[in-house]
C-alpha cells in the first residue's frame, strides 16, 4: 500500500495529550507561561536540571507533551501555540497538613521555579481531598483554606465530586482550587482536574485582550468622529482642500492598520479560548451547591461580557477600516472627476487652437497661391522671351497676360486637391480610432 507520510502523525495527534490519572489525596500546581521559540529552548534546558535531580530520563525529541512519573512526584509539560503549561503533582502529603500547606511545587529545589523562562499568566494550586471513606471538609474549613475569600462551588459529574474555587490570587501569589473526591475513580478524577485547570488557564488567556480593547476603544471613538467630519466635508458643497483631506485619510488608515496588526491575533485568540472554556464547562455537568454560584454561572456572568467587549472592539475596528476605504473611494472619485474636467478644458483649448491654426492655414494657403503663381509666371516670362528671341512670332505681353489667370487657377486647384486629400486621411484616422 502507498502510505501517506503523515498517517502516523495523524493517529498520534489524538493521543498527544492524554488525560492524567491522579489518585486522591494529591496536591497539584498548574502554571501557564507565555513564551516564544527561544523561551521554549531555554525551558527544555532548564528542565534537564530537574530530570537529573529526580533521576528521570531526559526527553530529547520534539514533542508537544512530556510526562514523567518519578514516584511520588510527577511532572507534565504541554506546548501550545503561544504558551507552555507545567503541571506538578505531589503525592507525598504529610499527615495532618492543611489543603494548601503542601503544594505541587514543594518537592522542587529552591529557586528552580523562579528561574523558569517565560511570562507567567496562570499559576494556581489544586488541593485534591479524598472523601470516599470519610467526611468531606466543612464549609468553615474550606473558607479558611481560601483565606476567607468569597467562594464559587459546584458538584460536577452529577455530584460525584465537590469543587471550590475563588478565582482570585491569594497571599502566596497563586490561585486556589479544591476538588473533593466523593466517589470518582483515579481516571475520572484526572479528567475532572484537567478540565478545571484548562478552564482557569483558558479563562485567563481569553482575558489578555481586555486591556487592549480598553486601550483601543477611546482611539476608535476619536477616529470615528474625525471620519464623520471628513465625510461631511466631502458631502458639502463648499471648497475642499483635497490635499489636506487626503493626508488625513492616509494618516487615519495607517493608524487603523497599526491597531489591526496589534490586535487581530489577540482578539481572534480570545474568541477561540472563550469557546474552549464554554466547551470545558459543558463537560463538567455541574449541580448547584446551595448558596453558591456554580463555576458556569460565575464565569458566564463575568467572562462573557469581557469577551464581548473584545469582540465589539474587533468588529468596530474592522468596520472603521471599511468606512475609511469607502471615504477614500469617494475621495478618489472626486479627484478623478476633477482631472476629467481639467482634461475636458484642455481638450477644448486645444480645439480652439486647432481652429485658429486652420484659419491661419487657409490664410497662408491664399498667400501661397499668389506667391507660387508669381514665381511660375516669372518662369514663363523667361520662357516666352527665349521663344521670341529664337524667332517664334509671339506677343510676349499678351502671352504673359493670358498665362496669369491660367497659372493662378492651376495652382489654386492643385492646392485644394492636396488639402482635401489630407482632410480625407484625417477622417479615416478618426473613424479607425472610434
Amino acid at each position: 500500500m502507498n502510505i501517506h507520510p503523515l498517517r502516523s502523525l495523524l493517529y498520534d495527534e489524538l493521543h498527544s495529550r492524554p488525560f492524567q490519572v491522579i489518585p486522591s489525596p494529591a496536591r497539584v500546581t498548574h502554571m501557564a507561561l507565555l513564551c516564544n521559540e527561544a523561551d521554549r529552548q531555554a525551558q527544555h534546558e532548564h528542565l534537564q536540571q530537574l530530570y537529573a535531580l529526580f533521576g528521570c530520563p531526559v526527553e530529547q525529541g520534539d514533542r508537544n507533551c512530556y510526562e514523567y512519573d518519578c514516584g511520588t512526584f510527577r511532572m507534565r509539560l504541554e506546548q501550545h501555540t503561544e504558551f507552555t503549561t507545567f503541571t506538578f503533582v505531589n503525592l507525598d502529603i504529610p499527615e495532618g497538613s492543611g489543603p494548601f500547606d503542601v503544594t505541587g511545587l514543594t518537592p522542587l529545589p529552591e529557586g528552580w521555579i523562579e528561574a523558569l523562562p517565560g511570562q507567567v499568566v496562570a499559576a494556581f494550586h489544586v488541593s485534591i481531598e479524598d472523601a470516599r471513606q470519610g467526611p468531606e471538609p466543612s464549609l468553615p474549613q474550606v473558607k479558611q483554606a481560601f483565606e476567607e475569600m468569597r467562594l464559587v462551588g459546584s458538584s460536577p459529574q452529577d455530584g460525584d465530586a465537590r469543587v471550590w474555587a475563588s478565582f482570585q490570587l491569594h497571599s502566596d501569589g497563586f490561585g486556589r482550587l479544591m476538588v473533593i473526591n466523593k466517589q470518582m475513580s483515579d481516571s475520572q478524577l484526572g479528567r475532572l482536574t484537567q478540565r478545571l485547570m484548562e478552564i482557569e488557564t483558558y479563562r485567563l488567556m481569553a482575558l489578555l485582550a481586555l486591556p487592549l480593547a480598553r486601550t483601543v476603544s477611546p482611539e476608535l471613538v476619536k477616529m470615528d468622529a474625525r471620519l464623520a467630519e471628513l465625510t461631511q466635508q466631502l458631502a458639502g458643497e463648499g471648497e475642499v482642500n483635497e490635499r489636506e483631506l487626503l493626508a488625513d485619510l492616509i494618516e487615519m488608515a495607517a493608524s487603523i492598520e497599526s491597531w489591526r496588526a496589534r490586535s487581530t491575533f489577540r482578539f481572534g485568540a480570545t474568541k477561540a479560548y472563550h469557546e474552549l472554556v464554554l466547551t470545558r464547562l459543558d463537560a463538567l455537568r455541574e449541580d448547584e451547591v446551595s448558596g453558591h454560584l456554580t463555576i458556569t454561572e460565575f464565569l458566564t456572568r463575568r467572562l462573557t461580557p469581557a469577551v464581548r467587549t473584545c469582540q465589539a472592539s474587533s468588529e468596530r475596528l474592522e468596520d472603521l477600516s471599511r468606512r475609511v476605504d469607502r471615504v477614500s473611494d469617494m475621495m478618489r472619485t472626486r479627484v478623478e472627476l476633477g482631472i476629467q474636467q481639467q482634461n475636458q478644458q484642455l481638450l477644448s483649448s486645444m480645439d480652439r487652437r486647432s481652429r485658429i491654426q486652420l484659419m491661419m492655414q487657409h490664410t497662408v494657403e491664399g498667400l501661397s497661391v499668389v506667391a507660387i503663381s508669381y514665381y511660375l509666371i516669372g518662369l514663363l516670362k523667361y520662357l516666352f522671351e527665349a521663344l521670341y528671341d529664337a524667332g517664334v512670332p509671339l506677343d510676349k505681353s499678351l502671352a504673359i497676360g493670358i498665362s496669369v489667370p491660367v497659372v493662378a487657377f492651376s495652382v489654386w486647384l492643385a492646392t485644394r486637391r492636396i488639402h482635401h486629400h489630407f482632410i480625407k486621411l484625417a477622417r479615416k484616422d478618426r473613424l479607425r480610432d472610434q
